[in-house]
């Protein structure tokens, strides 16, 4: 399995995309990943927009960042909640500081443009969000996925495949 060994989190909060948080978590485990959750609260239950439920592992803040090799951030309107918490910045800005593989999809874009991150970036998202993204300085593409070194953002669940085989392909590189 091309990723044994590898450590991801994952943001989860009330109202995630389901597609968009348990299709990656899922192929990433598949490429023999180990993927954590986290939120606000430890062992607690979250729903997504279409009712799955979603269980965290750890808080934001009961993780160390130097102990993960990648962070993916789902959409839905949960990103809108995420980066409202300045440990999510923190732990974005070390992705992003130490050029870890950051993944982001559809509104996940909400989350990297208040880390401050997207200055110069080509990415893409939902075209909803595109005047958020070039605001915040990123160069906005509209295609099913969009890598810019260590960044690799996508624009919604029908992109998923494409997406997920580039965030593996990126975090295996790492």
């Amino acid at each position: 399995m091309s990723l044994t060994g590898k450590k991801v989190l994952s943001f989860v909060s009330d109202d995630f995309e389901d597609l968009e948080l348990w299709y990656p978590i899922l192929r990433l485990r598949e490429a023999g990943a180990i993927v954590h959750l986290i939120a606000e609260e430890a062992h607690h239950k979250y729903i997504g927009k279409y009712g799955v439920p979603a269980e965290s592992d750890y808080t934001f803040s009961d993780v160390n960042p130097e102990d993960y090799d990648a962070v993916v951030v789902p959409g839905g309107w949960s990103p809108d909640k995420l980066r409202r918490f300045p440990e999510v910045i923190s732990i974005i800005q070390h992705f992003h500081e130490n050029q870890k593989p950051i993944g982001q999809i559809c509104h996940a874009g909400w989350v990297l443009i208040s880390a401050g991150i997207l200055k110069g970036v080509h990415v893409t998202s939902t075209p909803g969000i595109k005047d958020d993204m070039t605001n915040a300085g990123a160069i906005w593409h509209n295609e099913p996925v969009v890598v810019d070194g260590h960044i690799v953002s996508s624009r919604r669940p029908p992109d998923l495949p494409d997406y997920l085989k580039e965030l593996i392909k990126v975090l295996e590189d790492k």
